[in-house]
């Protein structure tokens, strides 16, 4: 039996950070990095991954992970835990992942079935007890089958938390009637964290605990509140807030992730919007989308960033009530002044 790691509490949105990497020679931009992790964690981020799937960890160096893991670390890992993406094709090669990991400063892996190869259940099962036992990190399975080629079976999910093996899940199989099984076979100590942005919600109904999230990285502040909103039960303003960030939820996997979401980015000068070969930049067409999206959009996402920031210093601010842009019900703004609002025209 391996160690569980109940301390690590993952409730809430869990940006994917990207991996942004310098305009003119392509080298890996630390400070970028660590400027978007701050960004995201004071917007409301209960959590962060690097070097994921959406950090295009598959084009990086082990050297340029380990960097960037630390940078991270650096710059939030004493707010929030800093998760480090751990995906190869072969045990031995994940198992040096996690170790150099743990090194540079991760607080938990998201280990993902090794790629390419098909390893059957038991092989999936050895894999991840293997990267835990070496690690002795908290381990978050990664289910995401469109991408490694192989899905985990929910009793394979069942037996690998039953031994210690793993703390949470993060499933981007969209299934959303896999959190009430798991719940059924686990029991509620499984946490379970979306994968997918557009059925986040739906996922917390079902008995999700929270949502590694692509959308994070440019609205963390909308995304962070829809989480909280549905564990306060105020589940009108979260169905406000999951209906304000459907379009954009949209708009980002129109092309492969992370071409889009680093080009939202880059549109909103955040990093450089390329992404390293075979992956090429978002389309025109793709950014002209994001540009239609983002401007009411991200009016209030900087307000309701304002709004969290003078909370945390303790300013007593009264929610407000206004109409929204896609004409749905009032009350998105949780906890921002009128003249706050006032920066935002709605339509």
């Amino acid at each position: 039996m391996l160690m569980r790691h109940q301390s690590l509490i993952l409730r809430g949105s869990i940006p994917a950070l990207v991996t942004p990497f310098r305009a003119g020679d392509g080298e890996l931009d630390e400070s970028a990095l660590g400027r978007l992790a701050e960004r995201v964690v004071s917007r409301g981020a209960v959590g962060v991954v690097v070097c994921g799937s959406t950090g295009e960890a598959a084009s990086m160096t082990p050297d340029e992970q380990g960097r960037a893991i630390h940078h991270v670390d650096e710059a939030v890992g004493k707010r929030v835990p800093v998760i480090a993406g751990i995906g190869a094709p072969c045990t031995q090669a994940a198992v040096a992942m996690a170790e150099a990991a743990g090194k540079c400063g991760a607080s938990a892996l998201l280990c993902a079935a090794p790629p390419y190869v098909k390893p059957s259940q038991d092989g999936m099962r050895a894999h991840l007890r293997a990267i835990s036992g070496a690690s002795g990190l908290p381990v978050i399975l990664y289910d995401v089958p469109s991408r490694v080629g192989v899905r985990f079976d929910d009793e394979t999910i069942a037996r690998l938390f039953e031994d210690g093996v793993i703390i949470a899940i993060k499933d981007a199989t969209a299934d959303l009637a896999r959190p009430a099984n798991l719940r059924r076979l686990c029991g509620a100590d499984l946490q379970q964290l979306s994968g997918d942005d557009a059925t986040a919600l739906a996922h917390l109904s079902m008995g999700g605990t929270g949502c590694i999230s692509v959308t994070g990285n440019i609205t963390p502040a909308l995304c962070s509140g829809m989480q909280e909103a549905w564990f306060e039960r105020d589940f009108d303003r979260a169905a406000q807030l999951r209906d304000w960030l459907a379009p954009l939820h949209r708009a980002l996997f129109i092309e492969t992730n992370p071409v889009p979401v680093k080009g939202a980015l880059g549109l909103l000068g955040l990093c450089d919007w390329k992404p390293r070969l075979p992956l090429v930049r978002a389309s025109d067409k793709v950014l002209a989308e994001l540009e239609g999206i983002f401007g009411e959009l991200i009016l209030v996402e900087d307000s309701l960033a304002r709004s969290m920031m003078h909370r945390k210093h303790g300013a007593n601010l009264n929610g407000s009530r206004a109409k929204d842009p896609a004409g749905f019900r009032s009350g998105v703004a949780y906890g921002l002044s009128a003249a706050e609002m006032d920066d935002v025209h709605f339509r």
